[in-house]
């Protein structure tokens, strides 16, 4: 036997309540690899739909504005599924073949207006300081520590305020960032022409599909249809990747004690959904296991927590238990909590 295989063998002896967040990766290490054939099977169960469904939205818009509406809604949903596939090839772990993966992602992020380089570049920043108080700004929620908040001037917390408030940050914000934000290669503007080549390629297929789209049906399915399932998508992608990361006992810590798998692990929920919101969101409320090992193929994240039973408990939320995250808006840094602003105000401002 060699060195390698008595690791192995030593770690398999290790109770899975007593396991490192670091130990946790050798025992992910077995659902890393894609099946191909799944992948495929993953993709068209969720592109035939999500087309199916737009075209018939389209056809009842001469019948009723409701029905089309309330299809494009629907359709949404299955749109946060198709970026969840587009974030699964950005980790290379939708298909083995890297040059597979990037073109899929690259033609899905057309559909998710997402130039695919840009967001997978973020992505892996976010990945890279996740939890990492001295490493914010990138593909995160802005958030305050409670010093930083009070060291503000009236009109700076006044604005910090307005961000967090529900109305900005699940409604106006989602609408911005998608449509607007994702336009320019946003953070990485002096990083390289790849980035520009990105945005401006997707920009440029989207002008094209939204031109035949009205010039072949006018302007009532762009407006009554396709955006409405582009804003239904962003603001439903953007509070699952919001209460994925923002709950009370999340981790963030200074760079000195920040951990990148103990922050990986610790500070990302398992957000618990009914079956078919776990479908529509390709699993992504595991969001725990994906960030301490983000090759998983999302199809398979559940097999994990099937295997190991503690991780199916490990911050674990419910829809329910997730609504109080939107009133969560300052890191305590002394508490270690995310609190309130009228939590905040009692504790350090009342006295």
């Amino acid at each position: 036997m060699n060195v390698q295989n008595l690791r192995d063998a030593a770690l398999s002896a290790v109770p899975d309540q007593n396991r490192s967040a670091r130990d946790w990766l050798q025992v992910l290490a077995k659902y890393r690899d894609p099946d191909p054939t799944r992948s495929t099977y993953e993709l068209l169960v969720t592109m035939i739909p999500f087309l199916a469904i737009w075209v018939g939205a389209i056809w009842v818009l001469q019948y009723s504005y409701a029905a089309a509406l309330l299809l494009a809604a629907i359709n949404g949903l299955f749109l946060v599924r198709l970026f969840c596939i587009q974030h699964d090839c950005g980790h290379a772990s939708f298909y083995s073949n890297r040059r597979l993966s990037d073109w899929v992602g690259r033609c899905l992020g057309v559909l998710t207006l997402t130039p695919y380089h840009v967001w997978r570049r973020q992505h892996a920043i976010h990945h890279s300081a996740s939890g990492n108080l001295d490493l914010r700004g990138i593909g995160d929620v802005t958030t305050l520590t409670v010093d930083e908040y009070l060291a503000r001037s009236r009109f700076g917390r006044f604005m910090y305020r307005v961000y967090r408030s529900p109305f900005i940050l699940f409604l106006v914000g989602p609408a911005y960032i998608f449509l607007v934000q994702n336009r320019i290669p946003y953070g990485l503007m002096k990083s390289g022409a790849s980035f520009w080549i990105s945005a401006m390629g997707t920009n440029a297929a989207l002008i094209a599909g939204v031109a035949a789209l009205v010039y072949f049906g006018g302007w009532a399915p762009l407006l009554l249809v396709v955006l409405p399932t582009w804003l239904v998508a962003a603001s439903a992608g953007v509070w699952m990747f919001y209460v994925q990361h923002q709950f009370e006992d999340t981790h963030w810590r200074r760079g000195d004690e920040w951990q990148l798998h103990e922050a990986a692990f610790q500070g990302s929920s398992h957000y618990v959904l009914p079956k078919p919101l776990q479908w529509l969101s390709a699993n992504i409320g595991i969001h725990h296991v994906h960030h301490l090992y983000s090759r998983i193929p999302f199809y398979r994240l559940t097999e994990v927590i099937k295997d190991h039973p503690i991780l199916a408990e490990s911050q674990r939320m419910t829809i329910r238990e997730s609504l109080a995250c939107a009133r969560l808006h300052l890191w305590d840094e002394s508490q270690k909590k995310l609190l309130s602003f009228r939590r905040a105000h009692a504790m350090y401002l009342a006295a």
